[in-house]
């Protein structure tokens, strides 16, 4: 029985900072930034930063750094803003928010913060 490591290396769509969340790109081996809570989060780009056309080590799970976008109180589920940064998911009533995981610390903006790295979807109330 093999063992997979929760990281992956893809190529680097656009231009990738270290601690965004990501979501694919234009094939199965390409990722870029996410940009909207509905996008399809798959990861959080790990410590170095790549450009465009780059290799780049992707967390797909387990706990790992992220940058905030906002404020995010720890426990919070997290989404990505505009800018791949991390943001509490916060839909409205009855729309959907994917989730890449769960805050481990209190943030403000731009700050690094651990994350559990559980995707999902989450329903505002």
């Amino acid at each position: 029985m093999s063992q997979q490591i929760p990281i992956k290396n893809y190529l680097a769509g656009a231009d990738i900072a270290r601690y965004l969340i990501v979501k694919f790109g234009a094939n199965d081996e390409t990722v870029v930034p996410a940009a909207a809570a509905t996008d399809a989060l798959v990861g959080i780009s790990m410590e170095t930063d790549a450009l465009n056309g780059e290799g780049i080590d992707i967390a797909h799970a387990g706990i790992h750094q992220v940058r905030a976008g906002g404020a995010i109180t720890r426990g919070a589920l997290i989404t990505a803003d505009a800018n791949g940064k991390a943001v509490a998911a916060a839909p409205a009533t009855g729309a959907n928010a994917k989730v890449i995981g769960v805050a481990l610390a209190t943030a403000a903006a731009d700050d690094i913060i651990p994350v559990i790295i559980a995707p999902g979807e989450t329903q505002g109330a």
